[in-house]
């Protein structure tokens, strides 16, 4: 496998939440069709770097 080829390194970060609201995170992963809760979070995050002018009181 070339350089080019080397997936990027992954460092592992911790969150706190509360119980009921990673429930609700995995109900949604799990709902959208995702292989599990890291993929979709990662999903999240990216998606707020990408689009940091998505304000979510535009969709109510």
């Amino acid at each position: 496998m070339s350089e080019a080829d080397t997936p990027p390194e992954k460092t592992t970060v911790n969150i706190r939440m509360t119980e009921t609201f990673l429930a609700d995170v995995d109900g949604t992963w799990e709902e959208l069709g995702y292989n599990s809760r890291s993929e979709f979070i990662r999903d999240v995050l990216r998606d707020a770097v990408k689009h940091p002018d998505f304000n979510r009181a535009d969709i109510n």
